[in-house]
């Protein structure tokens, strides 16, 4: 069954590359159609005009529009880690090529996507019921590009070496 809502991401001529790259980095997804201009947009006739995908049962689509469009940081895909290991290698992965690390866990990949990259227990820690204990987290976290889950929650233990 179709969304009733999917996230559109327009590039820039480079959905197909795009789509690829976190097909491969996510390891979990598949392109379900693609579709290319025709007569009525004659300069870009016979290019990809949009490709529908998935990752992990999320639809998506990436739409070639040109330059006139451009990634923010009010947007961002929020990626659940099961552990640090998978944080280390999405953040690999996303900063490879030109993707640029920003604090506190979010990356911007080469095509200007933000993610947030996001180890499971972190949002606990920051939301804990003792306000010291979710302070000490996320004062920790707020000295971090990547996130590190360990030092996160030696902090929010309060404990003062590794």
């Amino acid at each position: 069954m179709k969304p009733k809502i999917t996230p559109c991401l327009c590039f820039d001529f480079q959905a197909e590359e795009a789509v690829q790259f976190y097909l491969r980095t996510f390891g979990e997804g598949c392109i379900v159609r693609t579709a290319h201009y025709g007569d009525a947009v004659p300069q870009h006739r016979g290019k990809v005009m949009l490709i529908e995908f998935e990752l992990f049962g999320q639809a998506f689509q990436a739409l070639n529009v040109g330059p006139q469009f451009v990634f923010s940081e009010a947007l961002s895909l929020s990626v659940d880690c099961a552990d640090q290991a998978e944080v280390d290698r999405l953040w690999t992965a996303l900063t490879s090529d030109g993707g640029t690390e920003m604090p506190c866990g979010w990356v911007k990949d080469r095509f200007g996507l933000s993610w947030q990259i996001v180890p499971r227990g972190l949002i606990e820690m920051h939301t804990d019921a003792d306000p010291a204990k979710a302070r000490r987290a996320a004062e920790a976290m707020f000295t971090m590009k990547k996130i590190d889950l360990a030092a996160v929650r030696r902090a929010f233990e309060g404990a003062t070496s590794p």
